[in-house]
């Protein structure tokens, strides 16, 4: 990495006890290719002036093969610009160089990323939709960044949950095939709703949660497999829909037993026996910020606490450096225990830890609740923007397959585009626009490159850097930076370095293709302008893999 380069010459420059400074790609393009403060650094420790400061060491740095030029600027900063050769050997090998760091972050080779998280008997509803999108394409970003990354879902198939849908499905005003996932969410609000009002339901749901648990009874056995199963396969026809996978899938069944024998078992050690027969974990004892829990309730069944220690467990079939949980930001305070917790049962397992929260998506009418069945689901929210899509492109002529991957790449850049901790409130019109700061916009611009590079090749023009124009473009420098953000997008754990990186390179692209003419017979230049387009499409293409939205062939 170039920044990293940099870096190291100006240390080498100024000593072994260099403090700490940033070398950064500045906002402002005429201040050079990258800048940095370690002159102001250096003068505010040792009561200098900066500018003399920033001056003794560019006078130091002396002549580098990548570097055309240096110079001091504003109150101290240092401005790096690189030479035409530098960038253009970036771009050379842009496919087989497609960023593979040796020094995964924070040195985690073996990272298991769990996400999505839906529950059988409920609908896959567009939180885990966003929960989806952001765990898959941190899983693929670190997988680029050299770790070796495995992903798992987690499902509660056991619960509350499950009783009030069961009592739902036996309560439906008509009898359904409990094969059918569709009768399984009307269930769950029928019997979420008469557990609320209380009385003889709730009663009857309680007693029908125990017999599940205990599978008791065969009838139920029998209803609740089906309707367990009717869920999974629903469940990855979506991930297939949404191009995700999983390596693992853990159950709450399995954990819950694991998690309940853990805990009993360091009573008087990790927890303590609290009242009413609890089991609890005193968190601000071992970690001042956190605070009291319970694993085990007054039945000594697990809680969902107590059930996070038993897939504590369950995950280390694989031996991960690294065990990343994403869910929505309301865990949080969960998870600052429930981390806290794993750490003490499992000591190895300390500092290996790390919960990515994410805010919430809304629609313009606000947040949805399964409870009350006004929940929208993933598969509504794919299906009404896929309708504006055919709206938008009436003149396009797209196929099926490209209305769904643009409608899906849509709905992923608007979650991508922010942090992931910001909450979102989806915007349709923007969303599906084909210009601007959308998914459609990205998608385009590759569909256009690879369009062009179709026209280059039926005019027999190859991609060829052999002869270079006297000045490169902001295309080029801004394509030579593709690595360095896909692993400050991994050191961030945030896709949306990437959403916002492609989007002004999209930008670049357009702005170049609208002022060269880039397949001309005549022109000289004409290879080497088709080779960059190829590295665009390649850079484009790769970076819309890594935010798991498709590059269409034609749009």
């Amino acid at each position: 990495m170039i920044q990293e380069e940099i870096k190291k010459v100006i240390e080498k420059v100024i000593g072994k006890n260099a403090p700490n400074f940033s070398v950064e790609v500045p906002a402002d393009k005429s201040h050079g290719d990258y800048s940095t403060n370690v002159a102001l650094v250096l003068a505010k420790k040792a009561g200098r002036n900066p500018l003399e400061v920033a001056s003794e060491i560019t006078s130091k740095i002396g002549r580098q093969p990548f570097i055309e030029k240096i110079e001091v600027a504003g109150p101290g900063f240092i401005n790096f610009y690189l030479s035409k050769d530098f960038f253009v050997e970036q771009l050379k090998g842009i496919n087989e160089n497609f960023p593979k760091t040796k020094k995964p972050f924070f040195g985690a080779k073996k990272v298991i990323v769990e996400h999505t998280q839906p529950n059988p008997f409920k609908i896959f509803h567009i939180g885990h939709l966003m929960n989806n999108v952001i765990g898959e394409s941190v899983a693929r970003i670190l997988a680029a960044n050299g770790a070796s990354v495995k992903t798992a879902s987690y499902h509660g198939d056991v619960g509350l949950h499950v009783a009030k849908a069961v009592w739902g499905w036996a309560h439906l005003e008509t009898k359904n095939n409990p094969a059918q996932i569709g009768v399984w969410a009307k269930a769950y609000a029928l019997g979420s709703k008469a557990f609320d009002e209380g009385g003889e339901a709730k009663a009857q749901i309680q007693a029908l949660n125990k017999e599940i648990y205990e599978k008791s009874d065969e009838g139920i056995n029998e209803l609740y497999d089906k309707g367990k199963r009717a869920s999974i396969e629903h469940f990855e026809y979506l991930y297939k829909k949404l191009d995700s996978h999983f390596d693992y899938h853990f159950y709450e069944s399995q954990a819950g037993e694991i998690g309940k024998k853990l805990v009993s078992e360091n009573i008087n050690k990790v927890f303590e026996k609290g009242e009413n027969g609890a089991v609890i974990f005193r968190g601000e004892n071992f970690q001042p910020k956190t605070h009291t829990r319970v694993f085990l309730n007054s039945e000594h069944l697990p809680t969902y606490e107590g059930k996070e220690i038993g897939l504590a467990f369950l995950k280390k079939v694989w031996k991960y450096d690294a065990s990343i949980v994403v869910t929505a930001n309301e865990q949080d305070s969960f998870f600052d225990v429930v981390e806290v917790a794993m750490g003490e049962v499992f000591p190895k397992a300390k500092g290996k830890l790390k919960h990515l929260s994410h805010g919430m998506l809304k629609l313009p009418s606000g947040k949805m609740s399964s409870r009350t069945g006004s929940i929208i689901s993933a598969e509504e929210l794919i299906d009404n923007v896929k309708g504006m899509v055919l709206k938008k492109a009436t003149d396009r002529n797209l196929d099926s397959t490209t209305v769904e991957q643009i409608a899906i790449g849509a709905i992923k850049y608007s979650i991508l585009k922010q942090s992931i901790g910001s909450e979102i409130i989806f915007d349709f019109e923007r969303s599906v626009s084909f210009e601007g700061d959308s998914g459609p916009y990205l998608q385009y611009s590759y569909v256009r490159a690879v369009s062009v590079l179709q026209k280059a090749k039926g005019e027999k023009i190859k991609a060829s850097f052999k002869k270079v124009p006297g000045e490169i473009s902001g295309l080029e420098k801004m394509m030579a930076h593709f690595p360095e953000v896909v692993q400050k997008a991994s050191q961030e754990f945030d896709p949306h370095v990437i959403t916002l990186y492609l989007t002004e390179l999209a930008r670049e692209f357009n702005n170049y293709y609208a002022h060269h003419k880039i397949v001309d017979t005549a022109d000289e230049f004409s290879s080497y302008k088709v080779a960059l387009i190829e590295a665009f499409s390649a850079i484009m293409k790769n970076g819309l893999w890594l935010l798991g939205i498709q590059a269409p062939s034609k749009m």
